[in-house]
């Protein structure tokens, strides 16, 4: 006997890519290739529901439009009118406080632990809405152990209506690499590390400057890859070393590229609710270097190079035996590479149906 319907919230549909909305991109494709199965557990057809203002789906499920309002008024008085007589699936941090008949994936905790990190208004309303979610929906899903225990020591949910569905990190496998990248950056063949371009204060990004600024570093380029630029960080009180590329926002495909030829990717986060950057890298064949945080270690365990969060000199030595030492970068990378294939969305779309499973059965 199948239960009632499925819906998912597809409010981010109409936002701009960013890491989360790729993991629900990923995971809603998992449901359509199951569509058989979700047919026997949920009255047909499962939808996806979004504002007005989303001309279209991506996505292999009816779309229905909902609501005049927008953004978090629509998440929170459209959305739950719409859904409510059947589960709600919310795959990006946030969802209706009302619902009760809901699963909701919460990547992280970090507006609870760095909430320095997020504008007040930001980290106030997170602070606000996960707890509420956290005691009236279903099931939380978290992203890692380490979130899942976040998540529980700062009140957000109880353990016992948590599930941790990790990422998948095999999408990185899909796109062809885009090498004109290199012209544009002006790289040549010069050595270099990737790392992302960002001021968030947990991303920690001013070490990796210390460490770039360093005589044993100077011969190795810094590609910093995101929106951000020199002056952002500048303007942060951060000396930008002239060793440095802000390469932008770049395509999968020329992110790809870079990995493919880095030293290795540079990841110093102070926490991390998974974190995915060092995991396509390692699966591309790319050394880690990352700090020993967060969810790092339970995602990269002993495949990566682990350097101190607050010292400049251990990622020295640790990129300069990358650089220079083809033997310790061969490990790496193969190590990284084989840690790596454990993760794909093909086992993050299985988790994700068990837990569908779990709950359609205490309702029918």
């Amino acid at each position: 006997m199948r239960g009632r319907r499925l819906f998912i919230n597809g409010k981010y549909l109409g936002a701009g890519p960013t890491g989360v909305h790729r993991v629900a991109d990923e995971l809603i494709a998992q449901l359509a290739s199951r569509r058989d199965e979700l047919a026997g557990l949920f009255a047909e057809p499962t939808t996806i529901v979004v504002p007005r203002t989303v001309a279209k789906s991506r996505h292999q499920f009816e779309m229905k439009q909902v609501g005049f309002l927008t953004g978090q008024l629509w998440e929170q008085l459209d959305l739950p009118r719409a859904a409510r007589s059947g589960l709600l699936l919310s795959l990006c941090n946030l969802a209706p406080m009302i619902s009760t008949s809901a699963v909701t994936m919460i990547h992280d905790a970090q507006t609870f632990s760095t909430p320095e990190s997020y504008s007040s208004a930001f980290a106030r309303w997170y602070r606000y809405v996960l707890p509420t979610i956290g005691r009236r929906h279903r099931k939380i899903l978290a992203v890692s152990h380490f979130t899942a225990k976040q998540l529980v020591d700062f009140g957000v949910t109880t353990a016992d209506r948590i599930a941790v569905v990790p990422n998948g990190v095999d999408h990185v496998l899909r796109v062809p690499s885009e090498p004109g990248i290199f012209d544009r950056l002006q790289l040549g063949e010069t050595k270099f590390v990737v790392a992302l371009a960002n001021t968030q204060r947990h991303k920690n990004v001013g070490l990796l400057l210390k460490a770039f600024a360093d005589e044993r570093l100077k011969p190795v380029r810094l590609v910093l890859v995101g929106g951000e630029g020199a002056q952002a960080f500048a303007a942060l009180g951060h000396v930008v070393p002239d060793n440095v590329r802000f390469a932008g926002r770049v395509s999968d495909g020329e992110l790809r590229a870079l990995l493919e030829r880095a030293v290795c990717v540079a990841f110093p986060s102070t926490t991390e609710g998974f974190g995915l950057p060092p995991l396509e890298g390692m699966l591309l064949g790319c050394p880690a270097v990352v700090a020993p945080c967060g969810a790092l270690p339970e995602v990269c365990g002993d495949s990566a190079i682990y350097a101190s969060a607050d010292d400049p000199r251990e990622w020295v030595e640790a990129i300069s035996s990358l650089a220079n030492d083809p033997l310790c970068w061969n490990r790496y990378s193969q190590n990284g590479r084989e840690r790596a294939n454990i993760f794909t969305w093909r086992a993050a779309g299985d988790r994700l149906m068990d837990v569908l499973r779990s709950i359609q059965g205490t309702q029918i």
